[in-house]
């Protein structure tokens, strides 16, 4: 690789993985409920895992973009003041981190405005170096999974004869057509770098916004099984039913909002007989 903007890639510590998985998660687009980066994170946390290597953003990422304010502030560093200080500015990061007893190689960022091509050979680069052969991206959309469900789990894989290893774990054929992301970017050039990948998404509920303690756990418990990781999870299972006992209880005082979660309810659950039959 000739790319100068390689040099974005700031490799702190190259650990040496054998036939490892690269799990990556990016905030922005396919990052509901914070489920793309709140379950790469917790992964993170669960392993202990240190950070490893970084990517620059500088080269990256817009800061400023023309429009609405509801347009621009969608692209502008988050800041904090506090009593005439600037207390926090937060520029966009891209982290590696490292589990090495389990095999993994972990990446928390967030998708590139721009330089998709440079970005991606920066990933590939540090996967090849560290001695990964397979790349999992977990991400989310909003759909019709009632906050009382496991959301449902979606797959894409980088060639045919993927697909049926994770069948096994109960996730579904995708079947999109719309907007691209990154990560189908990726998976059109992880075949090239003699990488597989699969794109594991969760569909959870769109009537609710902000983090969503049920779904991270839920995928957190899948991508254990997936990846064989001996996880105490019992501080999720906490969470996640603390929200969602949290969540039913507003829920209840909107007669319209109670009615529609019943019926999706109803569809879901007619739904999973269906697969089951």
């Amino acid at each position: 690789m000739n790319n100068p903007l390689l040099a974005a890639l700031d490799i702190k510590e190259c650990p040496t993985l054998e036939q490892s998985t690269l799990v990556l998660s990016f905030s922005g687009w396919m990052d509901g409920g914070d489920v793309s980066t709140g379950t790469v994170q917790r992964l993170v946390d669960l392993l202990e895992a240190p950070e490893v290597a970084s990517i620059d953003p500088e080269p990256f990422y817009l800061y400023n973009f023309p429009g609405s304010m509801e347009v621009t502030a969608l692209f502008r560093p988050h800041i904090e003041i506090e009593g005439g200080l600037i207390q926090t500015f937060d520029l966009p990061t891209n982290q590696f981190f490292c589990a090495k007893e389990s095999n993994l190689l972990l990446f928390v960022g967030k998708e590139p405005n721009m330089q998709w091509r440079s970005f991606s050979e920066c990933l590939f680069h540090f996967a090849h170096e560290v001695g990964v052969k397979r790349i999992l991206f977990v991400g989310s959309f909003g759909g019709a999974v009632p906050h009382t469900r496991e959301p449902r789990l979606y797959v894409t894989s980088s060639s045919a004869e993927l697909l049926p290893e994770m069948e096994k774990y109960g996730l579904r054929r995708t079947d999109y057509e719309g907007p691209g992301s990154f990560t189908s970017y990726l998976m059109t050039q992880a075949k090239l770098q003699d990488l597989e990948m699969h794109s594991i998404v969760a569909e959870i509920p769109g009537y609710l916004q902000g983090t969503n303690p049920m779904s991270i756990a839920a995928v957190t418990r899948r991508l254990a099984k997936i990846l064989k990781l001996p996880l105490d999870i019992d501080s999720l299972r906490t969470a996640s039913t603390e929200w969602e006992l949290e969540v039913s209880s507003a829920i209840e005082d909107n007669e319209e909002l109670s009615e529609q979660v019943r019926k999706l309810e109803d569809e879901y659950d007619d739904d999973l007989l269906e697969q089951e039959s």
